[in-house]
């Protein structure tokens, strides 16, 4: 049995202290090959992980206009084709460099590659690479993008 306390504390106090969670927005850039769909897997600039080009809403922009800012700016995508609604959704908690931490909901748009290019503005800080979704479902870590991957 849970004691009033910590019933007051979960339910009603803990909510009211913590943060919501922050919107970011990712491109989930593909292509077809010869064996299917491949995706476009990028590399953090922090840590090397590998994940899908992703960011902060851009002023002025919606959200499938902003997650295509972050594909050209993070991965060489020139011009795709994006789906108005997001395929998803995942969360994960960044980490600042000051150590500060918050929750972040991503929103995942689907793009539909039509040019790469080599250079572009964050081609030195990054590696790019075509993969087969469930390669890519394998490489990151926030199981929800996994399960997205694995959809495809």
């Amino acid at each position: 049995m849970t004691s009033p306390l910590t019933r007051a504390w979960n339910e009603i106090i803990k909510p009211m202290l913590q943060r919501p969670a922050r919107v970011q927005v990712a491109a989930l850039c593909y292509r077809m090959g010869a064996d299917g769909k491949e995706v476009l897997m990028i590399t953090s600039r922090g840590t090397g992980r590998w994940i899908l080009p992703k960011g902060w809403p851009v002023e002025g922009m919606d959200g499938p206009e902003s997650a295509l800012q972050e594909a050209w700016e993070e991965a060489g995508v020139k011009s795709a084709r994006i789906t108005p609604q997001p395929i998803g959704e995942y969360h994960f908690t960044k980490r600042h460099d000051n150590g500060t931490e918050e929750p972040v909901t991503t929103l995942i748009f689907e793009a539909e590659v039509e040019q790469l290019e080599d250079d572009y503005p964050e081609s030195a800080e990054r590696t790019r690479e075509w993969m087969k979704p469930d390669q890519a479902a394998t490489l990151v870590d926030e199981p929800e993008l996994q399960d997205v991957l694995r959809r495809l």
